[in-house]
């Protein structure tokens, strides 16, 4: 497929077709229900894997943000004991910078993980209000 640029003198040059963008979704919560399967999906597996693999591999749209939101996402998959930290890789989206490796929380502990996690949020909270 090409895209027809014309020019001023009438002529007309072939080139290729502008590349498709990643579709953005305008809710960020709309986002978030959109992608949230996939990387259960990804954790139900129990191998490693980043948040690039499984947005490219799937082709997920980005959310409204995409230099900001992407990075929330684990933190609420950590929050609700889906996936926990488990190394450090590169990523090609992100031009071969360091990115975390996640893997999924077995779904019998899961209730607990998230639990632990809130505790720990709670503590966190607390010490700071003393200690300010």
């Amino acid at each position: 497929m090409s895209h027809v640029q014309p020019v001023f003198d009438g002529m007309h040059l072939e080139a290729p077709a502008p590349a498709k963008t990643r579709r953005i979704v305008d809710d960020y919560e709309a986002w978030v229900d959109e992608v949230w399967p996939y990387f259960v999906a990804a954790a139900d597996t129990g191998q490693p894997f980043t948040v690039d693999e499984v947005s490219r591999k799937h082709r997920l749209p980005d959310p409204p943000s995409p230099k900001a939101q992407w990075g929330s996402l684990p933190g609420r998959l950590q929050n609700d004991g889906i996936i926990r930290h488990h190394s450090g890789g590169t990523s090609v989206r992100a031009g071969h910078s360091m990115v975390h490796v996640w893997i999924g929380v077995p779904a019998h502990q899961r209730e607990a993980v998230a639990a632990a996690r809130r505790e720990a949020r709670q503590k966190a909270r607390a010490a700071r209000r003393a200690a300010a």
